[in-house]
This record gives C-alpha cells, structure tokens and sequence, in this order.
C-alpha cells in the first residue's frame, strides 16, 4: 500500500451507499426515474424486484407509478445487460449499456443460437436462415406494434421450428426457437420488451421493435465506468470487472479514460474518480435507516466484495448461484433477511443483535412493506435459505 493513500473506511462507503443508492429516509428519490437513474439500473430478472426495489428508494412510489415509468412515459427500458442479466434501465442509458456491454453479449449468443440451428439440420446455411427469420419477426413485429411471442410464432412459422435447448442440463429438452431468437434479437437491440400479460409479478412480456442508437464501444464503456464508481465507489476494481462482465483489459481501457484516485480501502486497494472528493458541506455519516430491499437488488449485488456490508450473513442469504435473496439492512449493513407468507405477512429475521432502535425501524418497515404489496403475493424467482424457511412457516 503506498504512502499518503486516502483511506475510506467501511463506514465512509456505507455512509455514500445510503445517500447515493437512496436508501436513507432524507436522500430518497422524488420519482421512480430518478431513483433508477442514481443506481444505473435494477434487476429486472425477477419482475417484481424492480417494482420493490423502487419503492424502497422511493418510499411512496405505488404499482402505477413504477409501470407509469415503464410503459407509458418509457422513461425506464428492460434490457440484457451486464453479465447477461435482464435490467431495467434509464431509456438515456440503454445506448451506452448496448454498446458497452450487450453487444458483446449479443455476439456470442448469435455463434450458439447458429451452433444450435445448424445441429438439428434445419438448414444447410445456418446464419442466413437464423438472419431471414430474425429479419421476418422483426418485420412482423413492426407491423402489429407489439406482440406476444406466440402471437409472433402465428405471423412467422419458422419461430415454432423445434431446436435442442440447454443440452447439458437435466432441464433442457426440444423447445421452439421462439424464445431463444427473441432474446437474441433483444440483446442485438432490434426489439425491446413490452407491457407484460399479467400483473406486476409477470415474467410474460409483450415485444415491440426498438431502434437502436449506435455509440463507440470504448467511449460507452468509459461512461459506464464513470456511472458506476459515481455509484458503487470507491471500490477495488475487481468489483467493477465483475459488475461489467468486462475482461481485465476492457477495464484498464475503460478507467484509463478517466480521471482516478486510488484509496485504501482497509488494506485492499480502491479507485475513485478524482473529483469524487465530498464537498466541505457534504455529512461523514447519515442517521441509521431501516431498509428492505428484494431480492436481486442492485445494492446488494453492486459488489464482488460484500464482507463489508453483508459481513458472515452470506450462506443464508445467497443461492448456490450467488443470488442473494431478499435482505434486511440496518445503517448501511444488512442484518437479516425477510420473506413473505401465504397469508401475507412479511415476516423478518435479524441475524445479529441490532438492539432496540434498529429492530423496531425495521418491524415499522415490514408493516409498509405489507400494506404497499397488499393482496398480492410475492415469491422470488431465486430461492434462498433464509427465504424459503420464513416463507414456508
């Protein structure tokens, strides 16, 4: 560790995560756009992550105002994005997450989707057949304004053609090409996910067609980098690897456009950006706040790193694919975990000694939590330890 290197203190980056992610009562968003815009994006592979993750950087934000933001403004877009996760993002920042991510994602998915096509022996040339389909839903598409998947497979025959899916998973088996080819035209930023069929915990979506909006890669990665260490720094630049999907060299690209400070971050080196210094008015630390953040939440899963904010809770809280489930968080830390019952109760487990003040904040904040979610029930699409045992007593 070099001499004279800042040092920022687990309790310094806690202090910027509950400002900066919006989590802390008097720093959260006045709307659901802006709470997406401080965090870059959300989760979007459980559909009802995103709903809960902006009420809890919001605080008020009901069902209507989140599918308002989606669906009728666009002012947010549910795209592939880093490390190939389904995200939901500012409409302003899909470029950049295309360029500097998905269109790399879209290369490699285009190679095994031709891999996949030319094994079953559909057709002798596997990429111009796999292209005129691509090409004819596109089309089809465009022409109905948005459609279903079944509804696109009726207008282009050729999406019910029958393909080996996931061949070396117990779970794979014959599938029609209709999933894995809209995907594939998503990731290509041809077509965009819609309004779903079904209510806010859908995974049924609509497609429309999308035009894209060409960036350089290197200068997209650039901005992205920027975004996040805005975001998630100061931190170890392993973490922005594994946030991005990017390789080591795309990153010492990406960082090397701008203008960083590297920090002691307790004897792991950290980048910030450089005029990333608080402001002389800017608070050391922020009151103690209660939070319940879903699973799959992009505060939870913003770092490789978590020891510091997740401390020995990990076994508990995460599936065997590293997904963390839903998390209760105490001053910056997560503390326990919540789940919701059939009846629907939201029912919290601490699992660390609080005291008084944090366990009656967080109770407080499971009676919002009921009352907002209402009749509705709530099952992640990942299931965890903690969340399986509370759902299931």
């Amino acid at each position: 560790m070099g001499t004279g290197m800042r040092m920022v203190s687990p309790a310094e980056r806690r202090a910027r995560l509950a400002v900066r992610h919006h989590l802390a009562p008097a720093a959260r968003a006045g709307s659901v756009a802006s709470a997406v815009a401080g965090m870059i994006a959300l989760h979007g592979t459980d559909p009802a992550s995103v709903y809960l993750a902006a009420w809890a950087r919001t605080g008020s934000a009901d069902k209507a105002a989140v599918e308002h933001a989606l669906y009728t403004e666009r002012a947010l877009v549910r795209m592939l994005g880093m490390r190939r996760t389904v995200f939901v993002v500012p409409a302003a920042l899909a470029p950049v997450i295309q360029a500097g991510c998905t269109d790399q994602i879209a290369e490699r998915l285009r190679r095994q989707l031709t891999q996949v096509v030319q094994g079953v022996g559909i057709a002798p040339d596997a990429a111009t057949w796999l292209k005129d389909v691509g090409e004819a839903t596109v089309g089809a598409l465009a022409a109905r304004g948005s459609a279903t998947g079944a509804e696109l497979a009726r207008d282009v025959p050729r999406l019910r053609t029958q393909i080996v899916d996931a061949a070396d998973n117990p779970y794979g088996g014959a599938v029609n090409l209709t999933s894995r080819l809209l995907t594939l035209l998503s990731a290509e930023g041809l077509i965009v996910r819609g309004r779903p069929r079904g209510g806010w915990t859908s995974t049924q979506f609509t497609w429309s067609a999308a035009a894209r909006v060409e960036l350089p890669a290197t200068a997209a990665r650039a901005e992205l980098a920027r975004r996040w260490l805005l975001a998630f720094g100061p931190a170890p630049v392993s973490d922005l690897q594994w946030w991005t999907g990017w390789t080591a060299g795309q990153v010492k690209q990406a960082l090397a456009q701008l203008q960083v400070t590297e920090v002691d971050l307790g004897g792991t080196t950290g980048v910030m950006l450089s005029a990333d210094e608080p402001a002389p008015d800017e608070p050391a630390a922020v009151p103690p706040w209660p939070a319940l953040l879903p699973a799959l939440d992009p505060t939870a899963m913003g770092w490789r790193d978590r020891a510091w904010y997740v401390g020995g809770h990990a076994q508990a809280l995460f599936d065997r694919s590293g997904n963390i489930g839903p998390t209760a968080w105490w001053d910056g830390r997560i503390v326990g975990g919540w789940a919701q019952r059939k009846d629907g109760e939201i029912v919290v487990r601490l699992l660390e000694d609080t005291g008084a003040e944090a366990a009656a904040a967080i109770a407080a904040e499971a009676e919002r939590l009921r009352a907002w979610i209402g009749s509705d029930r709530v099952t992640p699409r990942f299931r965890t330890p903690l969340e399986r045992e509370l759902a299931e007593q």
